[in-house]
C-alpha cells in the first residue's frame, strides 16, 4: 500500500467530521438526509432588516440606532430558539444557538443536510476559542488568522453542548472578520451554529434574494448587502477549511477563498503540513 493512502483516509476522515465531503456526494459518511421544507410561500415569512451603511463596518451615529435594532432583534430571536439569516465575511449564513437542539434541528431541515454533517461554531472574540477548544497552536497563530475567512477545526472541550454535532470530538471555529457578525457573537454572549443560507449542495449565497426561497422557514434575515463579486466564482468558495486537531501539523480539508494567506500563515509558525494536504 503506498504510502499516501492512509493519509488520505485520515483526511477524508477529518473532512467528515467537519461536515466536508471530499468525494462524490454520500462517499465519506452516511447519515440520514433531512427532506428540506416545501417550497416557500409566496409572501415570505421572515421579518427583514437592512443594516445602514456598508454591513462589514461598524455604523456611525446617526445610523446607530439601525444597526442596535438589528442587533437586538437577533439576539432577541436567537435566545428564543430560532433561526436568523445573517452576513458574514464569505457568505450569507443560517444561524441559531448552539446550545439550542430544537434549533439545531430546525436548520438540518431548512437545508435538507444530512444529519451526520457538523455545523461550524461563530465566536466572537479569539479569547472564546480556549473556552470551547484544546488549542494546541501558539496564541498568535490564532490572532493572526482569526477574525477571517478561515474555519479552524481543532479538539473540541466540555464547553460545547453535547447535542451539537455528538458523533465528532473536533469542531470548526468561525470568527467572520465581519463587524455585525463580531457584535451579534458577543452580545449574544455563547456559541453560535452557523452553515451557509442554501439547501445542501446548492449555490452559496451573495445577497439575501438569493436564498428568498427559505425565507418563510426564518424568523429575521438580515440584509447586509451583497457580499464579494457575485459574478466571480470564487466569492462562493466560502472560508478556508483547516485542520489543527495534530500538534505541529496542519491540513486543508478546503481550500476556500484564503489558501495562499491562510498557508503562509501556518508556515510562518512552523506547522508542517499533513502528507496528502492540498497546499
Amino acid at each position: 500500500m503506498s504510502p499516501a493512502r492512509p493519509c488520505r483516509g485520515l483526511r477524508a476522515a477529518v473532512a467528515a467530521s467537519v461536515g466536508l465531503s471530499e468525494g462524490p456526494a454520500g462517499s465519506v459518511r452516511s447519515g440520514r438526509l433531512l427532506r428540506p421544507p416545501s417550497p416557500a410561500r409566496a409572501v415570505p415569512g421572515a421579518r427583514l432588516l437592512r443594516l445602514p451603511g456598508s454591513g462589514a463596518v461598524r455604523a456611525a451615529s446617526p445610523e446607530r440606532a439601525g444597526w442596535t435594532e438589528a442587533l437586538r432583534a437577533a439576539v432577541a430571536e436567537l435566545r428564543a430558539g430560532a433561526v436568523v439569516a445573517v452576513p458574514t465575511d464569505t457568505l450569507y449564513g443560517l444561524a441559531c444557538s448552539a446550545t439550542c437542539s430544537a434549533a439545531l434541528g430546525t436548520v438540518y431541515r431548512l437545508k435538507g443536510r444530512s444529519e451526520a454533517k457538523p455545523l461550524a461554531v461563530c465566536l466572537g472574540r479569539v479569547a472564546d476559542v480556549y473556552r470551547y477548544c484544546h488549542v494546541r497552536v501558539p496564541e498568535g497563530l490564532l490572532k493572526d488568522l482569526l477574525p477571517g475567512p478561515v474555519t479552524l477545526v481543532m479538539e473540541r472541550s466540555e464547553g460545547l453542548s453535547k447535542d451539537l454535532n455528538p458523533f465528532t470530538p473536533l469542531v470548526g471555529i468561525r470568527i467572520p472578520d465581519h463587524a455585525f457578525m463580531q457584535d451579534l457573537a458577543q452580545m449574544f454572549g455563547g456559541p453560535l451554529a452557523l452553515t451557509s443560507a442554501n439547501l445542501s449542495s446548492q449555490a452559496s449565497s451573495l445577497n439575501v434574494e438569493e436564498f428568498q426561497h427559505l425565507w418563510p422557514q426564518l424568523s429575521l434575515v438580515i440584509d447586509g448587502g451583497p457580499i464579494g463579486d457575485g459574478q466571480s466564482p470564487e466569492c462562493r468558495l466560502g472560508s478556508t477549511v483547516v485542520d489543527l486537531s495534530v500538534p505541529g501539523k496542519f491540513g486543508i480539508i478546503r481550500p476556500g477563498c484564503a489558501l495562499e494567506s491562510t498557508t503562509a500563515v501556518l508556515q510562518k509558525y512552523g506547522l508542517l503540513p499533513l502528507h496528502g494536504s492540498c497546499v
